[in-house]
């Protein structure tokens, strides 16, 4: 069996390169070949004898996922969807697998899929990642956790998500990223700090702690306890919501926590990083866009000199929730505004390919079910094999 290399950090790099008798220095040969240089073909990477090269191929494996869909918007947005590989099928599983007649693969149960997002604006390039397969939050308006949670990303394929973006054609290197993808952050809290340390790091994806944010929907135990990592990411808190009774309509993970307990636990994060926190606010046409709510925001944003991002909802097929009003959308941020309360309304990008989180994801699997039952046993234009 081989080791992933995303996977591995320089002291992990460093014991995998004494335990099996490679140079002190290949650890740094392989870092600058996929982190500086983009490549991952052994083949390819001629300061290291072919004999190494040899060894390594039989003992160290790099791209993981599989790109099922690549999407490119009007406005430059991009968006992936990515098959993860698996060595060992679920449960129960039988591994059907069906075959259209040009060899398309339709479905396969032993592969879960994520999306991640590339987001061009002028000199930034922002890579929005996902850290879960599904998402435990089930917020009702969001496509991510339509199904639910199906596991965790390790770390290494989190920052595989970083690296693929960066190297798709046109692009460059990414310069923020965004934990803003599939799944809810802190609750794979293990796997995305060790992430965030390879794509902070110099000898990883050299991305600036400022120029990293974690997006959550709110767990205050993980928001305290993120307040003492030493690399002092941005915090956002996906609101959503200005009265806990609102909120909890909307999202289910907070019968569990109160506004009051999320504010708290924010304001030990400020305190401890020095790092002001964003607020996130979706606004859904007609439920939590009106004057009356503005305000109540206002006096949670003030309470923690936070900054508040409003964002226009993208409509899911089958969801009841409306995308608001431009009308309404100021109206909101100048209220926010009057109460002095830094507030920004953020660009809808890539409606055209469905960029909101999970949608890509939901819409390719209704897809292939459709396909699936045309193609089921005895259906003309397919096979079946195990």
């Amino acid at each position: 069996m081989t080791i992933g290399f995303f996977d591995l950090d320089q002291a992990e790099l460093s014991e995998f390169a004494r335990e099996h008798e490679f140079k002190s220095f290949l650890p740094t040969q392989l870092c600058r070949w996929v982190y500086e240089r983009g490549v991952t073909e052994f083949e390819k990477m001629t300061d290291i004898s072919k004999r190494d090269r040899l060894r390594l191929s039989e003992r160290m494996h790099f791209i993981q996922s599989d790109e099922i869909v690549a999407q490119r918007a009007s406005d430059g947005t991009r968006k992936l969807l990515l098959a993860w590989h698996d060595d060992v099928p679920e449960a129960g599983s039988r591994r059907l697998t069906v075959v259209s007649e040009d060899g398309a693969l339709a479905s396969h149960s032993g592969r879960k899929e994520t999306e991640c997002v590339m987001i061009p604006s002028g000199d930034r390039r922002t890579g929005c990642i996902s850290s879960q397969v599904g998402c435990p939050v089930g917020c009702r308006f969001c496509a991510s956790g339509l199904g639910g949670l199906e596991g965790n990303l390790s770390s290494g394929r989190i920052v595989e998500q970083a690296w693929r973006l960066g190297r798709m054609d046109g692009v460059g290197r990414v310069t923020n990223i965004v934990f803003m993808g599939m799944g809810e952050p802190l609750s794979n809290y293990r796997n995305v700090i060790k992430a965030i340390r390879t794509l902070n790091a110099p000898w990883g994806l050299g991305i600036g702690a400022r120029r990293i944010t974690v997006s959550t929907v709110g767990l205050p135990p993980a928001i305290r306890r993120l307040a003492q990592f030493d690399i002092p990411v941005t915090l956002a808190l996906s609101l959503h919501a200005p009265n806990d009774d609102l909120r909890k309509e909307i999202i289910p993970w907070a019968e569990y926590t109160t506004i009051k307990e999320l504010l708290e636990a924010c304001q030990a994060y400020f305190q401890a990083s020095g790092r002001e926190i964003t607020l996130e606010y979706i606004l859904l046409g007609g439920l939590n866009d009106r004057p009356e709510h503005a305000r109540e925001l206002a006096t949670i944003a003030r309470s923690l000199r936070a900054n508040v991002n409003l964002i226009r909802y993208n409509e899911v097929e089958g969801l009841p929730y409306k995308r608001p009003v431009s009308e309404d959308v100021l109206r909101f941020q100048s209220i926010l505004r009057e109460k002095n309360v830094n507030a920004h309304i953020r660009a809808s990008r890539g409606r055209d390919i469905d960029a909101a989180c999970g949608q890509l994801r939901y819409k390719n699997r209704e897809k292939n079910r459709e396909k699936n039952r045309d193609r089921s046993p005895g259906h003309d234009g397919s096979r079946v094999r195990n």
